[in-house]
């Protein structure tokens, strides 16, 4: 059981309840903020026109709602709203929202009564995720619509996901013993605004990147180990003179990786000693290609990018990003924005190109290794059958090709994207569900790009024969990954194992940790 207290939540705690599925519990100090919060509300909103209280919301606001429709707005709020479409966003991304939503709540500044706060903890702790759907909000008065969704299901409307079923909310709700919200002031409001849906997608898409970072550098460790390439360029000398952490975390990685490997060759053993000057023309290449000898520089600043956006992604998700803030230490209602989401977009959209020059980086070491022209290593496509008989991997080429480009193209940023709407009240918006739901699909693309590229290594290993030379950690992720997609000669269709191998990367344990900078070369 996890408490939560008074603090900020970290990565690691929302890793833990929302992957790990961490029952949790709020610590009954922040329930009497909260309390104090919602009692200091309905004192001060008496005989005060306060947005979204007593009057009209957007450019209705000028519009006095009378005393005894005060509960019928908030209602009619969350029912209007309602008004999502597309796809049914996945039930995991609806966890991270339900708790990216009560922690904000449990800021104390949203005016909000208790009960909201443990429906929201009982929702998350019996697995009750309502039916919230991808289209629909720009961001900016927060995720109005997706978070309308996560309202209606809260007063017993509408339908949710449970034990992986679409069924009706009353149903469900009965059958748990889970009672509606009861409205009191402002809970319509404080539900639909904010930018919990956006944070919360962005904080699953953080997590998967580190994931497919790690698995990017593995992967460029392994190519770099089968065709036998020089050492020098993810060595500390070199790279330690370009100041960024990103590359000397990169380049530290790659040296654990292959530290024991009998493949990568020393540039001083094997051009800098002996008599090569008697050459005309060199055997041995000179250097590598740039999608083999540059990944420290390639990969390092998506490293960067990553650490960045985690930083802003966990200030947002816990700060108070609804409107107004209701504050009832210094006894006011501050109006202003704090629902809009340019944060969050900038950094999906920053995220969403970086992932895809990782996934660029690994289609052209996979065009490398099937091309033989280039590598002059390997037969074409590593056909381990008959040439001009069998294919290889020359199928598997499109698909990552294809969804590389696909990437490529939706990687245009959505920060930029701004439409006025809601009669011009909402003049600029960030379009930041959108932003990260992009870039979701730009991180499950590159999964599928990078399974690719595995499944071309483990072949060129087996034509090598060269397990025995292998690096201790490259044949031990080797052996793991043939259990499930052995080596092969003969056409196939080979799809299912594509999904296997993917399948293991976005679930697997981190493969190579991240380096603390305390434990880089020359870095203090």
């Amino acid at each position: 059981m996890k408490l939560i207290k008074e603090q900020h939540l970290t990565l690691d705690d929302f890793r833990e309840i929302v992957c790990d599925g961490k029952k949790l519990t709020i610590d009954g100090s922040v329930l009497d903020k909260v309390s104090k919060n919602h009692e200091f509300l309905k004192g001060f909103a008496s005989n005060k026109i306060i947005y979204g209280i007593n009057t009209g919301f957007g450019p209705m606001a000028q519009y006095r709602v009378s005393e005894e429709n005060l509960i019928a707005l908030q209602y009619n709020l969350i029912r209007s709203h309602s008004s999502g479409s597309g796809k049914p966003i996945d039930p995991i991304l609806v966890r991270a929202l339900l708790l990216a939503r009560l922690n904000n709540f449990l800021q104390g500044y949203s005016g909000i009564h208790p009960d909201l706060v443990l429906l929201l903890v009982d929702l998350l702790n019996k697995e009750v995720y309502p039916c919230i759907y991808e289209h629909g909000g720009v961001g900016a008065s927060g995720d109005l619509v997706q978070l309308a969704h996560l309202a209606l299901t809260l007063i017993g409307e509408g339908e949710v996901w449970y034990k992986n079923e679409l069924r009706d909310t009353a149903e469900v709700f009965e059958a748990l013993g889970i009672v509606p919200l009861k409205i009191r002031v402002r809970e319509g409001l404080a539900l639909i605004n904010g930018t919990s849906a956006m944070t919360g997608i962005a904080l699953i898409n953080l997590l998967q990147a580190r994931k497919l970072l790690e698995w990017s550098v593995f992967l460029s460790a392994m190519t770099n180990e089968v065709v036998e390439a020089y050492d020098d360029h993810f060595s500390h000398e070199l790279n330690h003179v370009k100041h960024h952490p990103g590359q000397q975390k990169v380049a530290g990685m790659l040296r654990d990786l292959l530290r024991d490997s009998h493949m990568i060759r020393s540039r001083k053993k094997h051009l800098y000693e002996g008599d090569k000057m008697d050459q005309d023309v060199f055997e041995d290449k000179v250097q590598e290609y740039y999608s083999l000898r540059c990944i420290t520089q390639v990969l390092g600043p998506i490293i960067d990018t990553i650490d960045q956006a985690e930083k802003v992604i966990l200030s947002e998700f816990n700060s108070v990003n609804d409107n107004p803030i209701i504050d009832h230490e210094n006894a006011n209602i501050f109006h202003g924005g704090n629902f809009h989401g340019d944060y969050v977009s900038l950094e999906m959209d920053k995220l969403k190109i970086a992932i895809t020059k990782l996934s660029m980086l690994s289609e052209r070491q996979l065009n490398y290794l099937l091309n033989a022209k280039l590598n002059e290593k390997f037969p074409p496509f590593i056909n381990l059958g008959t040439l001009g008989l069998n294919f290889g991997m020359q199928g598997m080429q499109f698909t990552a090709t294809s969804t590389v480009a696909e990437n490529q193209t939706i990687s245009n940023p959505m920060y930029i994207h701004s439409i006025p709407n809601n009669n011009d009240n909402q003049d600029i918006v960030s379009m930041g569900c959108n932003a990260a739901l992009l870039t979701r699909r730009v991180i499950g693309n590159s999964f599928e790009v990078l399974a690719i590229q595995m499944m071309t290594i483990l072949q060129a290993v087996d034509y090598l024969d060269c397990t025995s030379r292998m690096a201790s950690a490259t044949l031990h992720m080797y052996s793991q990954i043939r259990a499930i997609f052995p080596v092969f000669a003969d056409d196939q269709p080979r799809y299912k194992d594509l999904d296997r191998v993917k399948r293991f990367f976005e679930n697997a344990e981190p493969v190579v940790s991240f380096p603390t900078p305390s434990t880089i070369d020359g870095v203090a």
